[in-house]
């Protein structure tokens, strides 16, 4: 069940097909797990709609629907699917997947610390920068403020903070506003995919030391 969902508003813009790629990505992500944002998608996409069928429209110009026919006559280029493995498969939504083009095996991950992993993904056209996380079961990464807007999409696992759980799923959202320490489950390693607008502010004596380092 999830108990996390996106803002409305993030949700409109992906309805609206204006939302940035780093949001769409995550937006799409998260509609794979929730019935309920898909049909919240659904109903602003029907509102959406029917407000453009109530806009005073002008006759087609001579010729455009032919034009319309002729292109849908054109043969249409099949690009090959990749095949994932079934780990990938398990873990990753189908966005995410098509966006990596790779399976999990194959990726870099990096250790950032003693409890937790990345694999950077680069920076999308807005400039929010996406990694994959990895936070070992039981562990929790040292405690950070967010210079910008933060957007985590639990993959695998969960953890807590200060303000609850956060299953498979679950979609948290963090800002200038909030201090936490993601603990993950035990039992279990947690991976998210994150979509940051500006770099962490570890919080902290030890945070003091490492903050020049990671900016």
């Amino acid at each position: 069940m999830i108990a996390h969902h996106p803002p409305l508003e993030l949700l409109f813009d992906y309805a609206a097909g204006v939302s940035a790629e780093s949001a769409s990505l995550l937006a799409a992500s998260h509609l794979v797990f929730c019935r309920e944002c898909r049909d919240r998608v659904a109903r602003i996409e029907a509102l959406g709609g029917a407000m453009i069928d109530r806009l005073p429209g002008e006759a087609p110009a001579a010729g455009a629907f032919e034009a319309v026919l002729g292109r849908l006559d054109e043969p249409e280029e099949i690009l090959p699917q990749p095949e994932f493995d079934a780990v990938t498969r398990t873990i990753l939504p189908s966005p995410l997947r098509d966006y990596l083009n790779a399976d999990l095996k194959d990726l870099k991950w990096r250790r950032r610390s003693l409890v937790h992993e990345e694999v950077p993904l680069g920076r999308t056209e807005d400039g929010a920068k996406l990694t994959l996380l990895k936070i070992h079961a039981g562990k929790g990464v040292l405690n950070h403020t967010h210079k910008g807007e933060e957007f985590t999409l639990v993959l695998q696992g969960g953890y807590s903070d200060a303000d609850g759980h956060y299953g498979r799923g679950d979609v948290a959202v963090g800002d200038p506003s909030v201090t936490h320490r993601p603990v993950a489950d035990p039992g279990e390693d947690c991976i998210c995919l994150t979509v940051v607008q500006g770099p962490l502010h570890f919080t902290g004596l030890v945070g003091r030391i490492i903050n020049p380092f990671v900016h």
